[in-house]
């Protein structure tokens, strides 16, 4: 996708690392928490298969990866983990080729083209292909990492070994005040328009990246919600941990595109990449923001 931002053209990324199946009660919470979490490891129905995407942005002060996205490891490490969640609430399947480095290779992107990894959070297809950013600087947000250290990180699902070695994310501190109905951001880039803002719910730190192109926003949703009919509706996942800060954020990102033409793309929809090619918005309708 090509983002005119003031004079300057930025470019846009949807880079698909594989698909992942996942149980329905996660995709929507059935109960309140932690009872959601009970649901989903007895849950005996699978999604279908959803993508998984992350995001390169091309700017002049280098390239943004937003997310790493899977990588082979995890199907050796969904079958050998002690982790329950990980041994059988997700399924994946991938190739070599639809890892992150080679598909960056394809694209004339190389290791040292990139500015800076962000990641919305540190679940396990979101920081699978990390083994292809050494060097480079890592950010995720600093209560993600402090949730993914010791003894409870571990019972939480950010298990260590699956990093590569060395990893050392570096803190992403959203200290640039509110954007929009956001309550805390950070800016990217020096123009000010790649915007990291704080988007709570599927996890207690979770952060999206908003682009912003002058005819419309690109929200990188992360996993806000599954899909955007599932925002739309208010829908909660089923490992949000605190359900009330998971539906302010989804009516903050309904409140957003109802001021502002926004392109909503959560890693795992099956609509996003048409959404993408097509440039397809939200719509800012004042319904949204009502409801």
């Amino acid at each position: 996708m090509i983002c005119h931002v003031m004079e300057l053209v930025v470019k846009v990324h949807m880079i698909e690392t594989g698909q992942v199946r996942i149980k329905t009660a996660q995709i929507e919470a059935r109960r309140p928490a932690p009872l959601s979490l009970i649901d989903i490891l007895t849950d005996p129905n699978w999604s279908g298969w959803f993508p998984t995407y992350l995001f390169a942005i091309e700017t002049r002060d280098g390239v943004i990866v937003v997310d790493s996205g899977q990588a082979m490891h995890l199907l050796e490490e969904t079958r050998r983990s002690w982790h329950p969640f990980i041994r059988w609430e997700a399924l994946f399947r991938m190739t070599p080729e639809q890892e992150i480095g080679p598909q960056l290779r394809a694209l004339g992107i190389g290791r040292r083209d990139v500015s800076s990894v962000i990641l919305t959070h540190m679940h396990i297809d979101h920081d699978g292909g990390l083994a292809h950013f050494a060097g480079n600087k890592v950010f995720a947000a600093s209560g993600e990492i402090a949730r993914a250290k010791g003894v409870a990180g571990m019972i939480r699902g950010y298990l260590p070994q699956r990093w590569p070695p060395g990893f050392d994310p570096l803190a992403l501190m959203l200290t640039d005040g509110p954007h929009g109905p956001f309550s805390a951001s950070k800016r990217l880039d020096r123009e000010g328009r790649v915007i990291a803002v704080a988007t709570p719910g599927h996890t207690a730190d979770h952060i999206s990246v908003i682009v912003e192109c002058d005819d419309a926003a690109v929200f990188l949703a992360g996993d806000t919600s599954y899909t955007e009919a599932l925002m739309l509706a208010g829908k909660v996942d089923g490992v949000s941990p605190d359900q009330a800060v998971t539906r302010r954020t989804l009516g903050a990102i309904r409140q957003f595109a109802s001021m502002r033409p926004t392109i909503y793309l959560p890693a795992h929809d099956p609509e996003g990449g048409r959404r993408f090619a097509r440039r397809q918005t939200v719509g800012a309708h004042a319904a949204l923001e009502a409801a």
